[in-house]
């Protein structure tokens, strides 16, 4: 059994993408905690290859241990609650250049058996590691500019000032999920089905820093990336410090995006409504994206790294649905009411069991759509993520609908 050659190619570049990430982390910077409630860097650069050679080669394949200890270090991540931090020091952890040699075997040991791995089980490993690409990528912009290396990047595109409004989507069909029959995907995407959503009106953008700063000079906490100075407003981007672009989606937590719509006499969507104004048509019809079924470009919004941080709610007119909602997809993922659940039908990864079933505890919440560092393969129609209500560490923004 032989992987086709785009599946050795992908995994090459998903590689390819991460060690890129982690090459703007000052090496003395990897013992550090970007995100005081996970891990410290040097945690996720082993825990890529430990999660290949663990999938690949030891669960799948059967090979042997040749580091037990490691593969169960570098195992699996953590999601805390938001008041709990992890106590490990520095000291705690192995040095850098034993986790490197560990990494390297791991690749020579995964390409030499790539050809006997079932076609499943590489496009968990790809998918995983573009998915570490994302959050690797949050952990990044909250480590101190001291501990990065900036590469070089384009000036975000100049674009219209947005007019806010709401967008009628009409009643419809909805279509959540995807069968095996459509190809790969994660176990919380599986089984499709149909739902009939009622009439809403959904706003044509996300709620941008402008509108958020209103709500913040009527009294609510300035989000995390913000920064007061001198009756000014600034914004921490990844890699530096600039005044607050008015025009950019907000990114805040599923808790201050509630506060908001509230504050707005709104509501946030559900992941049925976000379905109907991204994919729906008034024929009844839906699409692979938004914009139709044309493959994911740089065109049609802000995603696979086309820029580290957001752009102009108003930069991607290639990417509307048709109903003419933008950037559904790319520039931040969006929030949304419903609490994470498994579908009717739901079965766990045989190799993987607790990737989604350990989330389903009534305090994960949906989000939507993608952000600036989402693989292109990650913007299908059925992939879900998930978030804590409080967890302010991610690159979401969100929308408001009208019932």
């Amino acid at each position: 059994m032989k992987p086709v050659s785009h599946l050795r190619a992908a995994l090459d570049e998903s590689r390819t993408r991460t060690d890129y990430i982690f090459s703007l982390v000052k090496s003395e910077a990897l013992y550090e905690r970007g995100i005081p409630h996970r891990h410290r860097v040097i945690f996720y650069l082993g825990h890529l290859e430990a999660f290949d050679w663990n999938q690949i080669c030891r669960w799948t394949l059967g090979k042997p241990s040749f580091h037990q200890t490691f593969d169960q270090l570098f195992e699996a991540g953590i999601d805390p609650q938001t008041g709990d931090v992890p106590t490990d020091t520095p000291s705690d952890w192995p040095a850098l250049g034993e986790v490197q040699a560990y990494n390297a075997r791991i690749r020579r040991e995964v390409n030499h058996v790539l050809d006997e791995a079932p076609e499943d089980i590489i496009h968990v490993a790809i998918e995983h590691r573009l998915m570490h690409a994302e959050t690797t990528a949050f952990i990044l912009h909250h480590l101190a500019q001291e501990c990065k290396i900036p590469p070089p990047l384009p000036p975000a595109p100049e674009a219209p000032p947005p007019a806010h409004q709401m967008v009628d989507i009409p009643a419809g069909i909805a279509t959540l999920g995807r069968d095996s029959s459509e190809g790969f995907g994660w176990d919380n995407e599986f089984k499709k089905y149909q739902t009939h959503v009622p009439a809403f009106s959904m706003s044509q953008y996300n709620v941008t820093n402008g509108q958020y700063l209103q709500f913040v000079r009527d009294g609510a906490a300035p989000p995390p990336f913000w920064r007061s100075e001198n009756n000014g407003w600034w914004l921490k981007t990844t890699f530096h410090e600039i005044p607050l672009p008015l025009d950019w989606p907000v990114y805040v937590s599923h808790e201050e995006a509630q506060a908001y719509a509230d504050w707005a006499g709104l509501s946030l969507p559900t992941e049925e409504q976000f379905h109907r104004a991204a994919y729906g048509t008034s024929s009844g019809e839906e699409q692979g994206y938004p914009w139709g079924n044309e493959s994911p470009s740089e065109d049609r919004g802000n995603f696979n790294f086309h820029y580290w941080d957001p752009i102009p709610v108003t930069a991607s007119p290639g990417g509307g649905s048709h109903f003419g909602v933008e950037q559904l997809v790319g520039n931040g993922w969006e929030w949304t009411s419903t609490v994470f659940h498994p579908f009717e039908g739901f079965e766990p990864i045989p190799t993987y069991p607790l990737y989604s079933a350990r989330f389903f505890d009534q305090e994960h919440y949906c989000v939507k759509g993608g952000g600036p560092q989402t693989a292109t393969c990650l913007l299908r129609r059925s992939f879900r993520n998930w978030f804590r209500s409080r967890y302010p560490y991610i690159h979401a923004g969100f929308r408001c609908v009208k019932n």
